[in-house]
């Protein structure tokens, strides 16, 4: 039986047998009866969570709740997912991980953190991404066994860590018979606590509009009294077509034996707060008991053992429903989570603060319930309640809880009877705040600690945290002029410093730029960022001692990764994001953002797989960040076009530049536009890549972004000469030249050599010469293949077909190990036209597989087994399986040995 007005959504429920749903709407909208629909057909294992008000701040607590029919089922995981899973819901010992600790967001795209040293101190959350590898293993062998949906009511109140585990594990779904079905009170990433649902963005959702007139009479008829008359008609129009608003107000004015909506008193209002008293009516006809114990349960649904038989009366109204049992506790289900707020409501504010101190009483074994309780009651500032709530935020950032960690100190700020340690703990919640990447959060506290104090450390303080979160989003001058004012005080200045190369970077403001660097003194990775051609070489002879300084910290080498990739060493910053990464993923959580830097280097090194996945997975952290989301949608489009998906490559690059200004974020828009220019260039569009090319410069031919508009120079000039530009392009061509002439890259060298040659092909023969003869060119293989058919197009046209022939040859065995098709095709009509006649061949065998497909037989080819495969890449070993099974017959393998000779061969070991 499907509900009223529901056919349609009661059918994509039913239907959903793996994958994820999302159900969305108003309170009452009955997310919660569609959740409970597909949980009772579903035909196998059916594990669920809610989210609970009191339960909101207490991280991990909806993992607990999930997890706890199959604790048992942990032991047939590898002993350190075993150890973080139990860990993290306080069953274990350890947490799993090595403790290395979360970055800042500021860290992300060019990992900020200053190599000489970071604020962070020692410790760390728990290795975030090993819990998700953990969840998502114990699922998928669930799944072996019967097929499993995991329900998750109320997202918007479930605690944060454990969000973003499930939604991680999600995010992993193959084919296997595990689904997600989920129901939040709002669209995802719009939710309670800043966008607590944030983590769900991106899968599909089901709204649940309101009802339409037919649908809300037709419930009205279903209810025990059916309304008449003119009551009939206030409710239709009041409810709006809210079910839940329908069936309640349908209730207590049947209950009350009179058309009293006919009344002024008695006047139904929208379901807002005067709906919340429809809800609490039924209060009155229970026991006194019965109440009392209600308003423990509303201030913490896990306040139930004790107090079943009063609850009884409540459960058989309809109230709520009592769940668990065991060692585990009871726990009380309302209805809806109105119905809790209504019956909290109910009371005086005296009733509702004994209510807590009486809970705070009995929860001496548990600090972190008991600190959120104690304040609750209190009355006014306390400093023992405060101290208790720091220690809980303490704690929970130790488990990676930054939301609760923040919610915690805020209110400790709240009830701390001194200004300077309000302060303190303000400007601590912003701390943690940043690692939420919500710059809202971030902002207000920080404004409320600068009203307490003018104490300049927590000043300088605030405005760095405010700076580092504002770095992500496209507010860069606001970022810059707070990290300049925080790198004023002597004890935050390298950090600072090293946040505002960042943000300098992303708007490629040349005045900021300039300002940094001149209070960089002699910091090597501000130096580096702020300009990465003054001096280069000696910025590249110090990072392998910078590395060697860095022992093993990741946060450390995604900087000196990203200090690489600027200095076109892109070999070594390729060794060294593969050496953080693969750090990260073992011993802690991956920054926000955090692909983007290391993918501009899988582009540029040809591992183009690779590029599109940190773009993907950057894109899909969801954290509401619009500069985030640009640049990750512009590495995206990059990777598109240049595997010949140009649409698509159009679609990702022009909303990379909608979501932006172009002129305030130079890093992003030139990046895309070059994106988009590479699409032209890929569809034979050489109008409009000239267009893209040209927009990489200024019209007086310097560049629009001091870094990353170099790299674009000899496209402008190909597209130059294929459309009478060619005057213009050579212009910024020499202009460019002269700017880098002095400590210039083996890149830039390179590819100034190919627009020389492109530009005068009466001189091009040196400049060809040139550009393959330098050792470092293999670095960027598509580079390197696109000169080597450019001086083959030379060659034939001067009818030096041999050596010609021998170009095409070597440059189309690059581009078929890349997956570049529209440069294959090129390619071969020059080998027909210098007079060889081949077979047409499509790119290497391993290009016709998905991004992860290519990283999954890499790592097969390295002897990595599914299990180890899965932890690297966040996937179940089921999963491993299912994409080489696939895999193998499309590489033309039948067993695992094959790979690596196959791998070798096609050049992408």
């Amino acid at each position: 039986m499907t509900m009223v007005g529901r056919e349609r959504e009661s059918a994509a429920v039913l239907g959903l047998t793996s994958g994820v749903l999302i159900l969305t709407g108003e309170p009452g909208a009955g997310k919660s009866t569609l959740l409970g629909l597909a949980a009772d057909r579903h035909r196998g294992r059916v594990l669920r969570m809610t989210g609970s008000e009191s339960e909101a701040n207490l991280t991990f607590a909806g993992l607990h709740q999930l997890l706890r029919p199959v604790l048992a089922e942990t032991g047939r995981l590898p002993g350190r997912q075993r150890a973080a899973l139990l860990g993290a819901m306080g069953l274990g010992d350890g947490f799993g991980g090595d403790g290395s600790g979360q970055a800042e967001p500021g860290d992300a795209h060019l990992g900020e953190a200053e190599p000489g040293g970071d604020d962070t101190g020692g410790g760390g959350p728990p290795d975030r991404l090993l819990l998700g590898v953990a969840l998502l293993t114990l699922l998928s062998e669930l799944a072996r066994q019967s097929p499993v949906l995991v329900v998750a009511d109320d997202l918007q109140w479930i605690d944060a860590g454990s969000l973003e585990l499930i939604a991680f594990a999600a995010r992993r779904i193959g084919d296997e018979p595990l689904a997600v079905l989920a129901g939040a009170r709002d669209r995802a990433g719009e939710g309670a606590r800043g966008g607590a649902t944030a983590p769900f963005s991106g899968f599909p959702l089901l709204n649940l509009d309101p009802l339409d007139a037919t649908a809300a009479g037709l419930l009205l008829d279903r209810q025990a009294y059916p309304p008449t008359g003119s009551r009939r008609l206030r409710i239709l129009d009041q409810a709006a077509g809210n079910p839940l608003a329908l069936i309640e107000l349908a209730r207590a004015n049947g209950a009350c034996g009179a058309d009293s909506a006919d009344s002024a008193d008695g006047e139904l209002l929208p379901p807002t707060d005067r709906l919340m008293r429809v809800f609490a009516a039924d209060l009155e006809t229970l026991p006194e008991a019965t109440r009392q114990a209600l308003l423990l349960v509303a201030a913490d649904d896990r306040a139930v053992a004790g107090r079943v038989e009063a609850l009884a009366p409540a459960e058989a109204a309809g109230l709520l429903r009592i769940t668990g049992g065991g060692r585990d506790g009871w726990r009380a289900r309302f209805r809806h989570p109105l119905i809790r707020s209504a019956i909290y409501h109910s009371v005086p504010l005296a009733a509702r603060r004994r209510a807590h101190r009486d809970l705070a009483t009995l929860l001496g074994a548990e600090p972190d319930r008991r600190a959120w309780h104690l304040a609750a009651a209190a009355e006014g500032p306390d400093e023992e309640i405060a101290a208790a709530l720091e220690e809980s935020a303490a704690r929970a950032r130790e488990r990676g809880g930054y939301t609760a960690a923040t919610t915690a100190l805020e209110r400790a700020a709240e009830l701390s009877p001194g200004r300077r340690d309000r302060a303190r703990r303000l400007v601590a919640a912003a701390g943690a705040a940043v690692s939420t990447g919500q710059p809202h959060w971030v902002r207000r506290l920080a404004a409320q600690a600068a009203a307490l104090t003018d104490d300049p450390e927590l000043s300088a303080e605030a405005s760095l945290r405010v700076g580092q979160v504002l770095t992500l989003s496209t507010e860069h001058d606001t970022a810059m002029s707070l990290l300049l004012r925080a790198a004023e005080d002597p004890k935050l200045r390298r950090v600072a410093l090293s946040s505002a190369s960042v943000a300098g970077f992303y708007s490629g403001d040349e005045e900021y730029r300039h300002t940094v660097r001149a209070r960089a003194h002699d910091d090597p990775w501000t130096l580096a960022v702020t300009d990465p051609t003054a001096h280069r070489s000696e910025r590249v002879a110090a990072i392998p001692a910078l590395v060697e300084r860095a022992g093993g910290d990741p946060a450390r080498l995604i900087s000196l990764g990203a200090m690489a990739w600027l200095l076109d060493e892109t070999a070594l910053a390729v060794r060294i994001f593969d050496d953080a990464l693969h750090r990260w993923r073992l011993g802690g959580s991956l920054p926000i953002g955090l692909g983007c830097s290391a993918g501009w280097s899988y582009l540029d090194h040809g591992r183009w797989a690779q590029a599109r996945t940190a773009a993907v997975n950057t894109n899909s952290a969801g954290a509401g960040l619009p500069h985030l989301d640009a640049a990750a949608r512009s590495l995206e489009a990059a990777a598109l076009a240049l595997t010949g998906r140009t649409d698509e490559a159009r679609t990702a690059g022009s909303a990379a530049l909608s979501l932006v200004d172009p002129h305030r974020s130079r890093a992003v828009a030139v990046r895309a536009r070059w994106a988009l220019g590479m699409a032209a260039v890929a569809d034979g569009d050489h109008i409009g890549a000239y267009e893209q090319f040209r927009l990489l410069f200024t019209a007086d031919g310097d560049p629009v972004h001091y870094a990353c508009s170099y790299p674009g120079v000899a496209e402008l000039a190909a597209a130059a000469v294929r459309t009478g530009h060619g005057a213009e392009a050579a212009a910024i061509v020499e202009r460019t030249a002269d700017r880098l002439a002095e400590d210039s890259s083996p890149r830039m060298r390179i590819l100034i050599h190919r627009a020389r040659a492109l530009l005068e092909p009466s001189l091009a023969e040196p400049h060809f010469t040139a550009a393959l003869a330098e050792p470092a060119g293999g670095q960027w293989p598509f580079e390197r293949a696109q000169i080597l058919l450019d001086h083959a197009e030379w060659l034939r046209r001067r009818h030096r077909i041999t050596e010609a022939r021998h170009q095409l040859n070597t440059a189309l065995e690059t581009f078929r190990r890349l997956g570049a098709p529209s440069w294959i095709d090129r390619t071969q009509a020059e080998l027909r036209a210098a007079g060889v006649e081949s077979a047409p061949a499509g790119p290497d065998a391993l290009t016709s597989l998905s991004p992860q497909q290519q990283h999954i037989i890499r790592l097969a080819a390295q002897g990595l087994s599914n299990r180890e495969i899965g932890e690297r890449l966040f996937l179940s070993p089921r999963t491993v399986g299912s994409h080489l099974y696939r895999s193998f017959p499309k590489l033309g393998v039948t067993a695992r040995s094959q790979l690596r000779d196959l791998i070798e061969a096609s050049g992408q070991s």
